[in-house]
């Protein structure tokens, strides 16, 4: 099991209520807290160079901002700067945020290791979520499962740039032009149309503005 973690959360209660989560699970590790994204850098920079690096980073994605400035004012930043620092270092985003997009891109683009959200039965998913990582497994919330299962299926890149053109005002007859221009299939008014009808239908969207304003919401564009 862990030897040796770091809690970067800027709410006290939450970093308590994680603490005392890790430490339900019967393991004994040094657990260091902190406030700021900065200091979890420096503490992860300061482990290595004493040749004790940690072996679990579990972070917030949002961090308020106060009197004190800030180099790395979020935990998606700190990520990344923390992967460089130690490629192998296990981490574990603990956060509000629910849209399963957002969370698949860190999988992706940062190769975390779980992603926990905050809310109801969050202490038993964060314990879940550790174990699964201590045995070379991925975790997501069960919540987020869901999320996927019922929406992320439907999703192609084609989609996706679909949408995103048509949230940027144009309309559908300039997005087939710009299909065609870009040789991307299928590209005429039809099918675009067709394709637009059945996201609607699947996020039960009275109309393309709509089914805008879930898609953003959700976080897929």
């Amino acid at each position: 099991m862990f030897r040796k973690i770091l809690i970067a959360e800027d709410f006290d209660s939450y970093s308590l209520g994680v603490k005392r989560t890790i430490e339900e699970l019967n393991i004994i590790p040094i657990i260091d807290q902190v406030f700021y994204c900065d200091d979890a850098l420096l503490k992860i920079q300061r482990a290595l160079l004493d040749q004790d690096p940690y072996d679990l980073l579990i972070t917030d994605l949002s961090f308020a901002s106060d009197y004190r400035e800030q180099r790395i004012s979020g935990g998606e930043e700190l990520i990344k700067e923390a992967k460089k620092e130690q490629p192998h270092l296990k981490i574990i985003v603990f956060s509000i945020e629910n849209r399963f997009y957002k969370i698949k891109s860190m999988f992706d683009d940062y190769q975390i290791n779980g992603f926990v959200t905050k809310g109801r039965d969050d202490s038993k998913e964060l314990k879940k979520a550790i174990i699964a990582i201590n045995n070379n497994q991925t975790y997501i919330s069960h919540d987020n499962k869901e999320s996927k299962q019922s929406h992320v299926y439907e999703f192609s890149e084609y989609d996706i740039n679909l949408l995103k053109l048509l949230s940027q005002g144009f309309t559908q007859k300039q997005v087939e032009l710009y299909l065609k221009e870009k040789h991307i299939s299928p590209n005429s008014e039809s099918s675009i149309e067709k394709r637009l009808a059945f996201l609607r239908e699947s996020f039960d969207a009275k109309d393309t503005k709509q089914l805008l304003g879930i898609v953003i919401e959700l976080g897929f564009i």
